[in-house]
């Protein structure tokens, strides 16, 4: 595996993790958000994450231990939270109210979020410190070849 490839790595888990940072960032801010622009409330998104797939150079250079390394990972889609119910509230006063009083809100759970939000967090940290590592172990191995 080369250097380059370990800072690839850690860089897309480090985009990726920010993606998805943003858009919990978005589903917190529409908790309260019972109309879009399509006049239905807002859904909670979720983000799904895959390995980014070897470039077809990396294919014809690359040995057959090679193979089992892995290539970062990449967003593949961003959905709505169709499993997950919308939660529904008494308001008769509120705009947005049917003709019983009830109104629809997001399907947001504070706790779900602010738990992926650690999470998202805690692994965007690890990228971090895999990134350091291999930018010390490049940077040690240039000190040893100056030697």
């Amino acid at each position: 595996m080369g250097l380059f490839q370990s800072f690839n790595i850690s860089a897309s888990g480090m985009t990726a993790q920010r993606f998805r940072t943003d858009v919990i960032a978005e589903n917190i801010a529409n908790i309260n958000t019972t109309r879009n622009e399509k006049n239905v409330p807002y859904r909670r998104k979720i983000v799904t994450f895959q390995e980014k797939s070897v470039t077809p150079f990396s294919e014809y250079y690359s040995t057959s231990r090679n193979k089992l390394i892995g290539n970062g990972v990449k967003v593949t889609s961003v959905q709505e939270d169709r499993t997950t119910d919308l939660v529904l509230k008494y308001d008769p006063s509120h705009p947005d109210a049917d003709e019983n009083g009830y109104v629809y809100y997001p399907n947001v759970n504070t706790v779900t979020e602010m738990t992926n939000l650690i999470d998202a967090t805690r692994a965007y940290e690890a990228n971090v410190t895999a990134f350091q590592a291999s930018k010390s172990m490049a940077q040690a191995g240039l000190q040893v070849g100056g030697r």
